[in-house]
């Protein structure tokens, strides 16, 4: 039986790094428990007024945040809340798909198109890795808004 998974990712701002991430992978901020969110609606904006509502003090209504798929694919993405740094490179990385089937030039410059929307994002651009066939198709090293390293692949 197979399970399904979240991904959990430290931060001291959770909720601008979920909104960065729903960007990047176009992820959706679900509703609140048993809230039904009009068309159009902000779900972040209902989530405070929910957190609100159930006496979540304002300081604690950015301890946590999550993203998820709305196509029901992809894995869930939580946000927590912690005080301490990053210290070191990640253990764990993302790669985000922006080439799949593309080789060479054509890869590459589609990687680099999608860097730069990330960029544009809050990304930060970190090192690009040249094809190196048979093996390796290129790709490009990035960190989000906190730091926290992925590829674009």
């Amino acid at each position: 039986m197979s399970r399904h998974t979240q991904i959990t990712f430290d931060a001291h701002d959770p909720r601008a790094l979920s909104s960065f991430w729903r960007d990047v992978l176009g992820y959706v901020h679900p509703a609140p428990p048993g809230v039904d969110l009009p068309e159009g609606a902000d779900p972040l904006a209902a989530w405070d007024d929910f957190l609100a509502r159930i006496g979540v003090p304002e300081e604690q209504r950015n301890t946590r945040s999550a993203i998820e798929d709305p196509d029901g694919h992809g894995p869930r993405l939580f946000f927590q809340q912690v005080s301490e740094e990053k210290v070191a490179k990640n253990r764990v990385h993302l790669d985000v798909r922006a080439a799949p089937g593309l080789q060479g030039e054509e890869r590459m410059a589609a990687l680099e198109a999608e860097c730069g929307r990330l960029v544009a994002l809050g990304a930060t651009r970190v090192r690009r890795y040249e094809p190196a066939p048979p093996l390796g198709g290129g790709h490009i090293v990035m960190a989000d808004p906190e730091g926290n390293e992925f590829c674009l692949d």
